[in-house]
């Protein structure tokens, strides 16, 4: 799934090529993109079509596009979502869904959303020209200039879940998805597993920090790019997978001591560690007693 880098370097494109452009038709060329807005395929369309573009915005991985009467083209790309930005006269994409034509200040430019798998999609935010309601409870990212590190660490070191899962909680810190959570725990040589209760303040800071530079050097690069589903708007893809360091990389030998990387299962998905720069963090005691409560028989 793209991550906030894959997600930055779309809503840069959209401001460098759209801003100022009129919407002045929409075609919803399947309905499902769309699903999340409850005036349906006709209605979303007719609710922006006259309407002009006057920022492009992110919160975590979801983007929105502010238009002139205080709504919000918000915008998710799901597991395989792209939005493109392209010339009328291009041949239409295979999985294209909705395609929104402009005047203006990219004349001839049309905005299309393709969608292979169709996890993603579109919808008008009424009101959500400065953050949609409907991402308000998402918290900031960590490239954010608001992001509150102290209240980061506060927080995850009163929790016992394990730092991994705390890097993927949305309400917690947002756009650190998969790919960047197992890099910066990497850098920081800290397991996923480690609770984020027996973690000092300084390896959470690590931690951020880490989260934060691989996520910068992968904006530099134009994101991370697995197949060709991960573009920007002019449809090229990003090389930062080059740079990668645990993920993806089961058996390959560790870039900092040759142990071969390891892949573990982790919430439907896969986490990669290397077992002797991020130990397994060790097992809490049990309270004398407990265990033989608890046991029973064969």
């Amino acid at each position: 799934m793209p991550e906030l880098p894959e997600v930055e370097v779309v809503r840069a494109g959209l401001e460098r090529h759209v801003l100022g452009s009129t919407i002045t038709s929409v075609d919803v060329l399947h309905p499902r993109p769309v699903r999340r807005d409850l005036r349906g395929p006709a209605g979303f369309a007719a609710a922006l079509t006259g309407r002009r573009i006057e920022a492009a915005r992110r919160r975590g991985k979801y983007l929105w596009l502010p238009l002139d009467n205080g709504d919000a083209l918000l915008g998710h790309l799901g597991m395989s979502g792209q939005i493109l930005v392209q010339p009328p006269d291009s041949p239409d994409e295979r999985h294209l869904r909705v395609r929104l034509r402009l005047e203006g200040a990219s004349e001839g430019r049309e905005i299309r959303f393709v969608d292979q798998r169709m996890f993603g999609g579109l919808s008008v935010s009424a009101g959500g020209a400065d953050l949609p309601a409907e991402i308000s409870h998402i918290a900031r990212d960590p490239l954010d200039p608001s992001f509150d590190d102290d209240d980061f660490v506060r927080r995850v070191r009163r929790r016992a879940s394990g730092v991994k899962r705390q890097l993927l909680d949305q309400n917690l810190i947002s756009g650190v998805g998969n790919i960047y959570a197992d890099e910066a725990l990497w850098r920081a040589q800290i397991h996923g597993e480690r609770p984020g209760d027996r973690l000092s303040v300084g390896q959470v800071r690590e931690v951020l920090a880490q989260a934060r530079a691989v996520m910068v050097e992968a904006l530099g690069q134009g994101g991370t790019s697995f197949d060709a589903l991960y573009v920007n708007v002019n449809g090229e893809s990003g090389y930062f997978e080059r740079s990668l360091h645990a993920y993806g990389r089961e058996g390959e030998p560790c870039d900092r001591c040759g142990t071969p990387v390891r892949r573990v299962a982790f919430m439907n998905r896969s986490s990669y560690f290397c077992p002797t720069c991020q130990p397994a963090p060790r097992r809490r005691r049990t309270p004398a007693g407990t265990a033989r409560r608890l046991s029973v028989p064969d």
